[in-house]
């Protein structure tokens, strides 16, 4: 198996799961804001939480607000993905709510991220983690599609395939075996491959054996799984033995 980085997704408010989560060798663990209840406050808790026990915490926006985008980077978040990208407008005007002029128009704040104002943090913040925070665009969509190299050809990190979403753009929910499908994901894993940037899938349901497999086919992110989905085949197990 190549060298890959394996995360996950938490959709749950909930700091203990984070922490072990993040104790379990995780390198990062995605807070989901777009399919859950976790509020802006819940969010700041879980990116300490999982910054503290040695993660990276990234955040999955609920839509492109710079608002939020602002805010869960001050409360700390190390990574952003957003959802539903579908142009180059569109990853514009998130890279661009990430970052301090000139290279963008972040508004200037004092929180956790910039050590509360402490004047070294923050210094350091700004010259530095500010342009260490990770952008990664999901793709999700038919539009997406036809505008991959340009979507791509703008100064992100990487990308993640949401596969539901894009399985129903392509006529199948929820089926990625189909031609349509397959043909999707080398259609975007070689323009990926082209800018040069991180290649990433969300592997909902937890079976470990996907993972080589999606390593092979190109992917080098794997998310593996989410904490809904692992307590629910965790918890059915003793049920399903025969």
């Amino acid at each position: 198996m190549k060298d890959i980085s394996i995360g996950t997704w938490l959709s749950l408010p909930n700091e203990s799961i984070a922490e072990i989560f993040s104790k379990a060798g995780y390198e990062w663990v995605v807070i989901d804001l777009e399919h859950s209840a976790i509020n802006i406050h819940q969010a700041e808790n879980l990116i300490r939480i999982i910054d503290l026990a040695g993660s990276k915490p990234f955040v999955r926006l609920s839509n492109h607000d710079n608002a939020q985008i602002k805010r869960v980077l001050d409360a700390g978040a190390k990574g952003i993905l957003a959802p539903m990208i579908e142009n180059s407008s569109q990853i514009e005007s998130v890279i661009s709510a990430c970052h301090y002029p000139p290279k963008g128009k972040r508004g200037m704040g004092l929180a956790r991220a910039q050590g509360y104002g402490s004047s070294k943090a923050k210094d350091d913040y700004i010259q530095n983690g500010c342009n260490a925070i990770e952008i990664f665009a999901q793709i999700e969509s038919n539009e997406a599609l036809e505008n991959i190299s340009s979507i791509f050809s703008q100064s992100i990190d990487g990308y993640f395939i949401g596969p539901y979403d894009l399985s129903a753009s392509l006529g199948s929910p929820g089926n990625f075996k189909t031609k349509e499908f397959i043909d999707a994901e080398k259609k975007i894993l070689a323009a990926a491959k082209d800018a040069n940037i991180k290649c990433g899938y969300h592997l909902v349901e937890p079976v470990v054996e996907e993972i080589e497999k999606l390593s092979n086919f190109g992917y080098n992110m794997i998310a593996f799984s989410v904490d809904i989905r692992m307590l629910d085949f965790i918890s059915r197990k003793p049920f399903n033995q025969t």
